[in-house]
């Protein structure tokens, strides 16, 4: 009874038994079911050290297409697991917590935009990642952050384009490509927190710190910012660069890995609008812990399927996605 409520409640919080390590279980597990655990940049510490691979949306939907695992754990959120389970449908995808959703997603419902396009004939859409499977199944591209500049200069110049649902990326794409997308009226919740004022009270306070935004933060907050990017972006670019300091405007969950990737290098996090200090976090990516982890690989769920029909045509734009990329 109490684990059919913790499945009604979309996860699994079962305590582990006593002086169970949770790592070294997970890992056994691993072997065990043949699976592998990705992790996004933005979970916690810990589940991204018990993780086989880490990274931002672009990277773990190429890891996805490629693994040979049986099973594949997304710790991330929502649209994050839908997208290997397209990318891999005869593979089984679990996610720890189905409650882990997206803001993005979130504004932007697949019958919104079909009203949209039938409003707009022929245009095709561009859709950013961060979309649930039945908008990507309206959609003629689907493309991230860290290659939305890319996949947008190699669609036909004359091309009618709808770009959604981040405003800010899609903004930042028609200025640096001289493209007139029009754009959907989305944000991510986390990045639409952080404020120019923010940015510039910073580097008042630090002028030799490098500024990094990623590209989902409002134009003004952009506009300060030394380096534009993914958070791949950021770690490449702080890996090349470890004698700086950083002011960092994104999720603060980059964080842990920058840190991890630059252990004497000094990253300040841009604090949340309105807040002198602290960091500004997803309360969805945080949704994914080690023991949601570790009872996901214990009892193979929950489980993310997409049906059939909206599947078939939602695999169409990630896999233009990754030829274009």
């Amino acid at each position: 009874m109490i684990l059919e409520e913790w499945k009604r409640q979309g996860c699994i919080c079962e305590p582990a038994p006593e002086g169970t390590d949770l790592k070294a279980e997970i890992r056994r597990m691993c072997e065990e079911k043949r699976a592998v655990v990705m992790a996004h940049y933005y979970t916690p510490g810990d589940v991204q050290d018990a993780a086989d691979f880490v990274g931002d949306s672009l990277a773990l939907a190429r890891k996805a297409a490629e693994t040979d695992a049986d099973v594949i754990v997304m710790c991330g959120v929502h649209f994050m697991a839908e997208t290997c389970k397209l990318l891999c449908p005869q593979k089984t995808v679990l996610c720890p917590d189905l409650n882990a959703g997206c803001s993005l997603a979130d504004s932007c419902r697949a019958e919104d935009l079909a009203r949209f396009k039938a409003e707009h004939p022929g245009y095709k859409v561009v859709s950013y990642v961060n979309t649930t499977a039945a908008v990507k199944a309206l959609t003629d591209v689907v493309v991230t952050s860290g290659n939305a500049e890319r996949v947008v200069s190699k669609l036909p110049q004359d091309a009618k384009l709808i770009f959604g649902p981040d405003r800010n990326l899609g903004d930042y794409i028609n200025a640096v490509t001289g493209r007139r997308m029009l754009l959907w009226q989305g944000g991510c919740h986390v990045h639409e927190r952080f404020s120019a004022e923010a940015v510039a009270r910073l580097k008042a306070e630090r002028r030799d710190a490098v500024v990094m935004a990623h590209l989902e933060c409002k134009s003004a907050v952009l506009a300060l910012a030394d380096v534009k990017g993914s958070t791949a972006d950021m770690l490449k670019y702080a890996e090349a660069h470890p004698d700086r300091s950083y002011i960092v405007a994104t999720e603060a969950g980059i964080l842990y890995e920058l840190r991890r990737r630059c252990p004497g290098t000094e990253f300040i996090p841009v604090p949340p609008e309105q807040a002198a200090a602290g960091c500004n976090e997803c309360e969805h990516m945080k949704l994914n812990t080690l023991l949601k982890l570790y009872n996901t690989l214990r009892y193979g769920w929950p489980e993310v399927t997409v049906s059939e029909d909206i599947a078939a045509d939602a695999v169409k734009p990630i896999e233009r996605m990754l030829e274009l990329s």
